[in-house]
């Protein structure tokens, strides 16, 4: 199952109930003469109902209802019932509920389908079950031999598949017998045959609308029975299934895709937006550590009307929902039926997250293999112990913030608050097997409050206390049901020293697809961040400036509005007149937002650092170095370096410019390699993840460290500076390739190790940015300055860095 990440789009129940609906052995789906219709002499679909649980429904689910015209008995092993929407779209699918058995003669075969939330009277006991949300008012059910999907969207194609032994359309239905569909089906009524199941392969003279009668193989009717093995109502006996055996001793259930009966357990949590659910949890926990006792009962676009503290039997279908292709499953039980038992009831108790009960190892491996069916080792692994309380109660108390909120009303804390602490209280991450195993993501069930806007280093005072549900981004998630106190502990923007007059000062800095049409805010804070903070370097390489209009995708690849509204932005916070030099993209081929055009900037102080302009760069031409007597120039500045290789397919190509200070020559290669997209997250299900990205990486730091050295063969003594948004960590193969051959040195591992990062992602901080130097570059003082990664009101989702370079020591020419 894949659904996109965040919300998670399902059938939506308002208006789309299910159908029954009745067609012929051989079936005719235009209007044609009385006497080319012939009655059908074995099952045909005697009546359907899509407005189970909708507004003004007295039943709680949707049915299709089958009937035996013939005197023996039909085997429906193997077959299926199918809906399509009545209007159906390109993109639009038949659904498939799989049947079992036998269709006895006269008798009828009742198929449970999705539930609302509304309804007070349960189905018979269902002789099949799905989970089909279908319309209440139009839309199509096929009886089919086989279960695989049907393909057909049109009468007539519908017509010629011989898999088809009956078909009903309703409403406006395009997908029907004979002249026209069914009418009058609603949320109070039904489609269904006469008592003589007459059949002449038209379903508006066929069928007839009138009040839902549900009948099973047993001959029970609606209120009778156990709730259809699906309808949750009936009995008040919980079935024979457990949660822990829903969850199981490893990450895929052994119950998925099968229907569950009447599965006990009390209401922990609610969540009425976004994707609505609510989770229940056995309070009679086995013996077996491995088995969560605790489920999400997804329901979809329908509002739970449970409570906090009900106990309840709950019937659906098991399904491991996958947020993406990498991730791990979530188990739920969805399309559910829920029975109240009581109100008010007390809750299990939560177990306890801390340094004591969550391991150190982070997560088993299976050789790049899925770790879905390995035995869970919740004493082992961190990412095994998180899984075996999936959907249970946990709490952590006092516990730091590691990862600000963000956008989505969510934040990251540790619960190990020992564990590779930065120097301003984040969690660092410093290598490939050191994922920080203690932090745990964190957002609120409370729809009420204003979700609290915490920075790095803040505490989540008291007791946070929730389910713990899983999701895309980041893995494990605590749902709170009550959140603990924020405690502000004041962490502020840095700001770095003003450079002397003998100083060369380079930064670097992301500003996050920067554009013309962009609100004056993101500007002035951009600007501040460049004035303020970082001093108003001498020279600043850009990321992500985008061209004249964002993206709208136009043609347009100049950025010279977006360049004159920041530097005019810099300029009012009290910066320099900064000047500018890029190479504009050709439209579309630098990668990011389309139409955006994204590209590297210069800006430069003028008064304090000349630009040696060298015209003949753009964008497919490549600037190389010339060895002169003076030392090396290069061919084209600003210029690109080796635009056409393979390296920069659909990605940034690298900005290289000559500039002097002080009478002496220094080449800035700004760089964007490309992102991490596509890689694998480090809790996801292909252990150990996959870092695709890194390839393209590698072959980007191959073409740079390549013109370095082309650069130090012209001359040994060239004073080069490297940087930017390099997409990768200082301990990785990105930065092996970047500096092969000692031509350059990282200046990020200059810095104590607890200060190594730029950027802040699932709680871990970590370093993507970077500015490197050459040999000749000896004589320096450099600083990464933390203004918007650690927190949650940003102007950037990175932080800028900077290096003074004291040209006078370092040699001159």
């Amino acid at each position: 199952m894949s659904r996109p990440a965040g919300s998670r789009p399902r059938a939506r129940r308002a208006a789309y109930p299910i159908i029954s609906v009745g067609a012929a052995g051989a079936l005719a789906f235009t209007a044609l003469p009385a006497a080319f219709a012939a009655p059908s002499a074995t099952a045909v679909i005697a009546e359907v109902y899509g407005g189970g649980g909708n507004s003004g429904a007295t039943l709680t689910r949707d049915f299709v209802e089958l009937a035996n015209a013939g005197a023996a008995a039909y085997d429906l092993s193997g077959y299926s019932v199918q809906y399509l929407p009545g209007s159906p779209s390109a993109t639009s699918q038949w659904q498939v509920t799989a049947l079992t058995g036998a269709l006895a003669p006269g008798a009828r075969y009742l198929v449970a389908e999705a539930a609302g939330t509304g309804g007070t009277t349960a189905l018979p006991t269902a002789d099949a079950t799905g989970s089909i949300a279908m319309s209440a008012t139009s839309g199509t059910i096929a009886l089919v031999s086989g279960t695989t999907a049907l393909a057909c969207k049109t009468a007539a194609d519908c017509a010629a598949d011989p898999r088809i032994v009956d078909l009903a359309g309703y409403g406006s239905a395009l997908v029907r017998e004979g002249g026209g569909p069914a009418t009058g089906a609603s949320n109070t009524a039904s489609v269904a045959r006469a008592a003589a199941l007459t059949d002449t392969d038209d379903n508006a003279a066929d069928f007839t609308a009138g009040t839902p009668s549900p009948v099973n193989a047993a001959g029970e009717t609606a209120g009778s029975g156990d709730g259809g093995g699906g309808d949750g109502g009936g009995s008040t006996d919980p079935g024979t299934v457990r949660v822990h055996d829903i969850q199981g001793t490893a990450r895929v259930s052994p119950y998925a895709g099968q229907t569950v009966t009447r599965v006990p357990g009390i209401v922990t949590g609610v969540r009425t937006s976004g994707s609505k659910g609510y989770w229940i949890q056995d309070p009679q926990a086995d013996t077996d550590p491995r088995t969560s006792e605790g489920v999400l009962v997804y329901t979809g676009s329908a509002t739970p009307t449970v409570a906090v503290g009900d106990s309840v039997l709950v019937t659906g279908k098991v399904t491991e929902y996958y947020p993406s292709s990498t991730t791990q499953s979530l188990t739920e039980i969805t399309a559910p039926t829920t029975t109240v038992l009581s109100s008010g009831n007390a809750l299990p108790a939560a177990a306890t997250l801390d340094a004591t009960t969550v391991p150190d190892a982070y997560i088993p491996t299976a050789a790049g293999g899925s770790i879905d069916t390995l035995p869970l080792e919740p004493a082992a692994y961190a990412q095994d112990y998180y899984e075996s309380l999936e959907g249970m109660r946990a709490t952590l108390a006092d516990a730091r913030v590691v990862g600000a909120t963000d956008a989505y009303d969510e934040l990251w804390v540790t619960v190990k608050p020992e564990e590779s602490t930065t120097a301003r209280g984040g969690a660092l991450y410093s290598s490939y097997d050191q994922p920080n195993t203690g932090r745990m993501k964190v957002a609120s069930l409370d729809t009420t409050t204003a979700f609290p806007a915490a920075d790095v280093g803040d505490e989540l005072s008291g007791t946070t206390t929730g389910p713990l549900d899983y999701t895309t981004y980041g893995g494990y998630i605590l749902q709170a049901t009550q959140l603990g106190t924020l405690v502000d502990n004041g962490l502020k923007q840095e700001v770095t020293r003003r450079h002397k007059g003998g100083e060369l000062a380079v930064a670097t800095y992301n500003v996050e697809n920067l554009d013309a049409l962009d609100d004056q805010q993101k500007f002035d804070r951009l600007a501040e961040g460049v004035a303020v903070n970082l001093k108003s370097p001498d020279i600043v390489a850009l990321e992500e400036i985008q061209d004249d209009n964002g993206a709208v995708n136009d043609g347009t690849v100049t950025a010279e509005a977006t360049l004159t509204r920041f530097t005019d932005a810099i300029r009012a916070a009290g910066g320099p007149r900064y000047s500018w030099r890029y190479v504009a993209p050709e439209n579309n081929q630098d990668g990011g937002e389309p139409g955006g055009n994204i590209r590297q900037v210069f800006l430069y102080n003028a008064k304090r650092v000349s630009f040696t302009d060298r015209a003949g760069g753009d964008a497919t031409t490549a600037t190389s170095v010339v060895k002169t007597r003076k030392g090396a120039r290069l061919t084209y500045s600003p210029g690109r370096i080796a635009p056409a290789a393979d390296a920069w397919d659909n990605s940034r190509k690298p900005l290289v410019g000559e500039f002097t200070f002080q009478g002496e020559p220094v080449f800035v290669i700004a760089n964007h390699f490309t992102s991490k997209g596509g890689d694998q997250p480090l809790h996801g299900r292909y252990q150990p993840p996959a870092r695709s990205s890194e390839t393209q990486r590698a072959a980007q730091a191959t073409e740079v460290n390549t013109f370095v050295k082309s650069l130090l063969a012209a001359d040994k003594n060239a004073k080069a500076v490297v940087l930017g948004d390099l997409n990768d960590y200082e301990f990785s193969r990105t930065m092996t390739t970047l500096t092969a051959g000692k031509v350059l040195t990282p200046l990020i591992s200059t810095l104590p190790a607890n200060e190594r990062y730029t950027y802040v992602y699932d709680g871990n901080s970590q370093t993507l940015d970077h500015i490197l130097t050459s040999p000749a570059v000896t004589s320096y003082d450099y600083d990464v300055v933390h203004i918007n990664a650690e927190f949650a009101d940003q102007a950037s989702d990175h932080d800028p860095q900077i290096v003074r370079i004291d040209v006078a020591r370092c040699g001159r020419h």
